[in-house]
């Protein structure tokens, strides 16, 4: 059997997420369901796929200082600090993100987002151009799964396209969050 290889992934997943689809991805984390960030329609299809209300926001990743600019006019200088001095994958909520679909920012006008290194999704993004969404690969109220083969089925059947990636490792823990308000009020919401 051939190994996957991540340049052909890439390719795969940007042509499901270009057509409007949703994908399953390896994270910095945990698996990933995730699309164009500034596409409301996919977004919708994760919320209907995770049986989620769409008051409950989902996360986008990024991948340089260029993507962060883009989303948000105004960015604390203790952002950077934070994402600098993390050791673990940080997710940071901030204040009035712009240029993504309006389904993905949550109702007090914040977006939670995280720049990542991961090299798959790293690289997917440098082809978007575009932010990523990424929420855990569970139904709502469900157990986040720490493993491909955890995947509840209704998942794995929901998507557009499943990366052969990193099916046999265990994730990492989600994310670290913090909240930073242009106010520069720093809260922990989850360590």
């Amino acid at each position: 059997m051939n190994t996957p290889d991540i340049n052909t992934e890439v390719h795969n997943a940007f042509e499901a997420i270009k057509n409007g689809g949703i994908i399953l991805y390896p994270t910095d984390t945990v698996w990933g369901i995730g699309c164009d960030a500034t596409n409301p329609e996919a977004v919708k299809k994760i919320y209907a796929l995770k049986q989620r209300e769409e008051t409950k926001s989902m996360i986008v990743l990024m991948n340089s200082d260029r993507l962060l600019y883009n989303v948000f006019k105004e960015i604390p200088d203790v952002a950077f600090q934070i994402m600098d001095l993390s050791e673990k994958p940080t997710t940071l909520i901030l204040d009035n993100p712009r240029n993504v679909a309006p389904n993905i920012i949550a109702l007090d006008k914040t977006l939670g987002i995280r720049m990542v290194k991961e090299p798959f999704c790293f690289k997917l993004m440098e082809r978007m151009k575009k932010p990523l969404v990424s929420t855990s690969a569970n139904i709502s109220g469900q157990p986040t799964p720490t493993s491909f083969k955890e995947i509840d089925h209704h998942i794995l059947d929901g998507v557009d396209y499943i990366v052969n990636l990193h099916h046999e490792k265990t994730a990492a823990k989600p994310s670290t969050i913090i909240k930073i308000g242009n106010n520069l009020q720093v809260k922990v919401i989850r360590p």
